[in-house]
């Protein structure tokens, strides 16, 4: 059975990053401003490895499968109904998006940093609240 303190331990960053990325910056400026372009990347980054952190503490707990890669923890969550199609849609991408920022497989496309940052952040919102109800 999931922990529901340690997995709220774990939500927590998520939570912290978009708040800071909502306070501190500044989207228009980040094909700019290379401060605003690191800040933004890094906050994601955060955010996004607290998703798999989370996504692989319920799959482990919960005997959901074995994932082979990160985004298939995103797909179990899907498969077992921790998540639905449309929100693990999105999570397998900013997944992807989090392996290029931390693997430097291609330069990283500030226009999607930039498009998450207005648009994308109450996905990870979502992600937090779906989880939490899924919690004793």
């Amino acid at each position: 059975m999931t922990d529901p303190d340690l997995v709220a331990k774990k939500l927590a960053p998520i939570e912290t990053s978009v708040r800071e990325l909502r306070t501190l910056s500044r989207p228009a400026d980040i094909p700019v401003d290379k401060l605003q372009e690191r800040f933004a990347e890094h906050t994601l980054q955060i955010a996004i490895q607290a998703v798999l952190d989370v996504a692989s503490h319920i799959v482990s707990d919960e005997r959901l499968g074995e994932p082979r890669t990160n985004r298939e923890l995103v797909d179990l969550l899907e498969r077992h109904g921790w998540l639905p199609t449309d929100l693990a849609t999105v999570m397998r991408r900013m997944v992807g998006f989090r392996n290029i920022l931390v693997h430097g497989y291609e330069i990283v496309d500030v226009g999607i940093v930039r498009d998450i940052v207005e648009h994308r952040l109450e996905d990870l919102l979502r992600f937090v609240r779906l989880i939490r109800t899924r919690l004793p």
